[in-house]
């Protein structure tokens, strides 16, 4: 595996401008675009670093720039889909799944309306813009909403996948969170195969001594861990929980049952997030195994350049080999 996520070059905004290849929400949404009338996208003055506007420069009378108002984008997206249209909302996570959190709550979730949220730049990903651009909260956030389906993409090609599954077929509301687009990818794109499906977890690794559950970019970051757990004699399942509610309780039963270990990886706080799902599905099931959360404990990150902050914070796989190997013991 190459090691361009994490390449400095990639935090550079000019350098990087052009390499948001996983970010494929609007392009998906122009190639949906004539078939599906309903679809119409919004977003907050970031519709280029976001990617909707591959959606909007195809159809700019169903595009809407609402500037530097969130909260009433949000509430607009709400009135659109009350009148039969799926309105896809994207700007950073920071100003979306904690911004706008209550008015996501009261005029989307409230009322189960066909609204899609699209968080992008989660986590620490804009690191050196401070703790206000920061989102390692949303997670928690968001699952916490009745009605709600949260999903975290691995890479590309999975968000395109959901976000086409989400107009076809998909009822409810539905918060996406992804980062900002230059990682590399997971999944190989290919022609009328999808590999990733709401609420269907992907077993991406094989392995009978641990598993690795991760959701967003931290799967492949788990993947190259699990590879270098298995140099060392660690047989590593690796679980891409792409959807964290609703979540597939079987994967993470049979993982418990088959390894007897699990460790949970994400780009947010412990608290309430993915390893917080996993640990209620566990103890409500009455299956028991060693088990760990790992991801920012209760703290908020330093301020710094990314790429050294998921190093510092052992997010990278060699962080997370780490990690598995002392909680193993």
């Amino acid at each position: 595996m190459s090691t361009t996520t994490f390449h400095k070059d990639t935090w550079e905004l000019y350098k990087s401008l052009e390499m948001s290849k996983q970010l494929t929400a609007g392009e998906t949404l122009a190639r949906l675009g004539n078939d599906h009338p309903e679809i119409v996208a919004m977003s907050s003055d970031l519709s280029k670093p976001t990617r909707l506007w591959d959606f909007g420069k195809e159809f700019p009378d169903r595009f809407f720039n609402f500037g530097l108002a969130e909260k009433n984008m949000v509430t607009a997206a709400a009135g659109l889909a009350s009148t039969g249209k799926i309105p896809f909302v994207s700007t950073y996570a920071s100003f979306l799944g904690v911004l706008a959190a209550e008015n996501i709550r009261t005029a989307v979730a409230y009322p189960n309306l066909n609204v899609r949220l699209i968080g992008t730049h989660t986590g620490i990903a804009m690191g050196f813009y401070g703790s206000s651009h920061h989102a390692t909260e949303d997670i928690s956030i968001t699952r916490a909403m009745a009605n709600m389906t949260v999903i975290s993409p691995a890479d590309g090609v999975a968000l395109s996948e959901m976000v086409e599954e989400s107009v076809k077929t998909y009822e409810g509301p539905i918060y996406f969170r992804v980062s900002r687009g230059r990682e590399e990818p997971v999944y190989e794109r290919k022609e009328n195969v999808v590999q990733n499906k709401i609420g269907k977890a992907n077993v991406l690794k094989q392995g009978t001594d641990l598993t690795i559950i991760a959701c967003g970019i931290e799967v492949n970051e788990s993947l190259k861990a699990a590879q270098q757990l298995e140099e060392q004699g660690i047989s590593t399942r690796v679980i891409d929980m792409h959807t964290i509610k609703p979540m597939d309780t079987e994967a993470v039963l049979n993982a418990a049952k088959e390894t007897g270990a699990i460790l949970t990886v994400e780009e947010h706080n412990v608290q309430g997030g993915l390893g917080s799902a996993v640990a209620e599905v566990l103890m409500e099931s009455g299956v028991s195994c060693k088990f760990k959360r790992h991801g920012f404990y209760d703290e908020y990150s330093l301020i710094g350049k990314p790429y050294y902050l998921y190093q510092h914070y052992k997010l990278d796989g060699k962080g997370i080999a780490s990690v598995a190997k002392e909680f193993l013991g």
